[in-house]
């Protein structure tokens, strides 16, 4: 039996997983940021796909389009929001009137076309994006689709979440673009829960290599520890979905990438990471907002030592 047959075994045998929490406390949303060092890497049909592998064990799953200026996760899913967050933030519609439910069985928040950069929204405008997530708080898991790179407002969506998953490829360029993004994630916080996913890969030994470079180089050179969650085959089902806008995990759920990605979500779903925040959503809302505040005056500190 060849590994792709091994993994679609594991395909379906799905139902029923559960989501680890810790024990005697309050159940509260996961938040799970997916990240990548670069643009190009599948971050974004990797972060629909896994939305959907989650729900389809029946858990309540949030997509959180973090990527404003490219915002990808509505037309990966086939759908033209009538209102998103630039409605919210503008005080015109509530958080909860512009939640899209699909087909697919998650609940997408598209992101504002207007508004490239949460961090430009003034306090009336925060105010109202927080308040909003007070009434979503039911769900077990939120994916923030965050934007490529490492600007302020990746770094700012991804302090707070409980969970990060860099996306990676095998390219070279690739696999150096998601170091310097671990690094900049350590640069502000060594405690994070890091965990690594390899897309694209020829064979599972290529996805292993991959993921062991990086975990031993973050290791060595940052003293932090990054767990593997696995890999994604290349898959000609990948591209199809993409130009057809329907996941490939509902598409194709008999495809090397699915069965892949059905054992990423096994992987994920029994590992027990921290719950950051008390407060839930509206909690990594406001450390997201005092995180890039503190970088905008950082950097004005620095450029009035530098006049």
């Amino acid at each position: 039996m060849d590994q792709a047959a091994n993994l679609r075994k594991l395909t379906e045998s799905g139902a029923g997983l559960k989501l680890v929490q810790p024990q005697d406390t309050v159940k509260k949303t996961k938040i799970i940021a997916v990240a990548s060092g670069k643009g190009g890497v599948g971050k974004s049909t990797v972060s629909v796909n896994l939305a959907i592998s989650i729900a389809k064990t029946g858990l309540k799953v949030l997509i959180f389009d973090g990527d404003l200026g490219l915002a990808n996760v509505n037309v990966l899913l086939g759908i033209i929001p009538k209102y998103n967050l630039y409605h919210v933030v503008k005080g015109h519609k509530s958080l909860k009137d512009i939640v899209i439910s699909t087909p697919e069985g998650v609940d997408i928040i598209a992101g504002a076309s207007g508004y490239s950069q949460l961090a430009n929204l003034n306090e009336t405008q925060r105010n109202n994006l927080i308040k909003g997530f007070v009434e979503l708080d039911r769900y077990d898991v939120m994916i923030i689709d965050t934007g490529a790179g490492i600007s302020a407002n990746v770094i700012g969506l991804v302090m707070p979440a409980d969970e990060v998953i860099v996306v990676t490829t095998p390219e070279p360029t690739s696999i150096t673009d998601s170091y310097g993004l671990i690094k900049s994630i350590v640069s502000q916080s060594k405690d994070k829960n890091l965990k690594i996913i390899v897309n694209r890969v020829r064979s599972a030994i290529e996805g292993k290599k991959v993921a062991d470079r990086v975990i031993d180089i973050s290791g060595q050179f940052l003293e932090v520890q990054v767990e593997n969650l696995g890999f994604i085959f290349q898959d000609e089902e990948v591209e199809k979905s993409i130009r057809e806008q329907k996941p490939f995990i509902i598409g194709a759920p008999r495809s090397k990438a699915a069965a892949c990605l059905t054992r990423v979500t096994h992987t994920l779903l029994q590992t027990e990471g921290g719950y950051s925040d008390e407060e839930g959503l509206t909690g990594f809302f406001k450390k997201f907002f005092s995180f890039v505040d503190t970088k905008e005056k950082e950097m004005q500190e620095d450029m009035e030592e530098d006049n």
